[in-house]
């Protein structure tokens, strides 16, 4: 559990403009992030556009992020959908050997009750040989993980780690924090929140604003582990604007439009996704500037 603290990535899938995926980039990003300090990678999350990656480019992702990570910092596999059969068959198939945890994504669109997501989070639990990270992100999603469905699976599933917690409702937050057993971690997965759900008891931020800004985010996460509160948020509002202008047109297209600009990959997105405007990339410059750390 200690090696999921702090700062997680949620790393992008870098794109030439040709939209075949840039390797050499995203091995860029990886040495950039545990340069920079990042506690762990997350791989294939919803960040990184794997809904628009086919199962051989996903396979290769894996491979390129392994080898450019050469074991120095622990990863974190995406599996998840809204098809509990083919979740499991991807649990038994994929080579897990190098990860720490999955992070499985609530199933979306299909909107399951209460009683659908706690029996398809368990199924994925009995059959994994890894930990696995609930991902609750209602605004994605079109459902919510509730508190007492967190709660349940906490308490029944002894495999089940912990959960990025991404619902807007912060109380829901504080009242999983308030209820859970005690090896059981809530990870922020809202990277304006980030600060005040460790404050309140969590353990750390799965961030996509960190693989750019690494340094800051998770001298933030420490300071806040360590309870040194205005230190923490000096770094929370000095950044806090780059928060909001990289969801300004969605995920990840802000994100790569920041990526771009010091340096370490293109903006390139895949359709549906677009990449960000060139009014949101001038505001984004104006910002590094302003904080002079623009590569």
């Amino acid at each position: 559990m200690k090696s999921l603290q702090g700062l997680g990535v949620a790393l992008i899938t870098p794109f030439c403009e040709d939209g075949t995926v840039d390797f050499p980039s995203l091995e860029k990003l990886v040495n950039y992030n545990i340069e920079g300090g990042t506690n762990y990678l997350v791989i294939l999350g919803t960040t990184a556009e794997n809904a628009t990656l086919n199962s051989e480019e996903k396979i290769q992702v894996i491979d390129c992020v392994k080898k450019s990570n050469n074991k120095r910092l622990p990863l974190v596999l995406g599996i998840g959908g809204n098809n509990t059969a083919d979740i499991l068959h991807q649990v038994r198939t994929t080579d897990l050997n190098d990860f720490t945890a999955i992070l499985s994504v609530s199933p979306y669109y299909n909107k399951p009750s209460q009683e659908g997501i706690y029996l398809h989070y368990k199924s994925i639990a009995e059959n994994s040989n890894k930990p696995i990270l609930l991902y609750n992100v209602p605004g994605r999603t079109g459902s919510n993980i509730e508190a007492a469905t967190t709660l349940r699976l906490a308490q029944d599933c002894s495999n089940i780690l912990g959960i990025k917690e991404a619902s807007p409702n912060f109380l829901q937050s504080t009242q999983i924090i308030k209820d859970i057993p005690s090896d059981f971690m809530v990870i922020s997965g809202d990277d304006e929140l980030a600060l005040p759900m460790v404050l309140a008891g969590g353990l750390g931020v799965i961030s996509v604003l960190g693989q750019a800004l690494p340094h800051e985010v998770s001298q933030m996460m420490q300071l806040a582990l360590e309870r040194k509160v205005d230190d923490a948020y000096k770094i929370h509002y000095k950044i806090k604007k780059l928060f909001e202008l990289i969801f300004a047109e969605g995920n990840p297209s802000g994100i790569k439009a920041l990526l771009s600009l010091k340096g370490i990959c293109k903006p390139y997105t895949r359709l549906p996704l677009t990449p960000a405007s060139s009014n949101l990339i001038e505001k984004i410059e104006k910002e590094l500037e302003n904080l002079s750390i623009l590569a």
